[in-house]
């Protein structure tokens, strides 16, 4: 019940509250740091799939990782990567005509068995686009259809019951992030070049007034 700017429940005091949020907080900020330590030579050829792409990347998950694979193709698209996130199911009634030979699929599972995922992994194959996985089972049915495999775990505490993808998604954002950052750097990617791609919102006018500043 919430009154008056006072909140109560009948199992957590005010300050269990506060103990517990902060205790999540810090219990996914270490499972992020600890992904820098993961990343190994394995990384390298996934960039370059990417960098290389002639068409678009493709990025898919389902569940919360379809919302982190939204999250993935926006930024690769901020970052000079065109990217498009593509809907699972809706690519098994028809969306998967999207895909050509010239695309990169980057798909993000965490155990590698999602049906949907799986199917549309094999008719991306089929129409020849090149395939990653990111996932923490490489030898699951989708690692072993996958022309690369980028092997990300999250810690098994970090998630409610270990099912509700609270921290676990946000690892595997972040890992979507440093790959970002790498092709955005290897790319050579300039200021006004997002500029041009990003003229909205409060984005847009710190740009615009930047702009006027140096014309000055």
């Amino acid at each position: 019940m919430f009154t008056g700017g006072a909140f109560v429940t009948a199992s957590l005091a005010s300050q269990d509250l506060l103990a517990l949020a902060r205790q999540t907080v810090a219990i996914e900020a270490r499972a992020v740091a600890a992904l820098a330590a993961q990343f190994d030579a394995s990384l390298a050829p996934v960039v370059e799939a990417l960098l290389r792409c002639k068409g678009h990347v493709l990025v898919a998950g389902a569940g919360t990782s379809h919302a982190v694979a939204q999250r993935l193709a926006h930024l690769l698209s901020c970052s000079g990567t065109p990217a498009l996130c593509l809907d699972a199911a809706d690519s098994l009634h028809g969306g998967s005509g999207a895909i050509r030979k010239d695309d990169v699929l980057y798909v993000i599972s965490k155990g590698g068995c999602s049906a949907e995922i799986n199917a549309l992994v094999a008719i991306a194959r089929q129409r020849g686009a090149l395939v990653v996985a990111q996932t923490e089972a490489p030898d699951s049915p989708l690692g072993q259809m996958a022309d690369l495999v980028l092997h990300i775990v999250a810690p098994a505490d970090i998630d409610p019951f270990g099912m509700v993808a609270t921290g676990s998604s946000l690892v595997n954002a972040a890992a979507g992030d440093a790959l970002c950052v790498l092709l955005l750097r290897l790319r050579g990617y300039s200021r006004d070049q997002f500029a041009a791609t990003h003229p909205g919102g409060a984005v847009g006018r710190q740009i615009a007034s930047a702009h006027l500043e140096e014309d000055a």
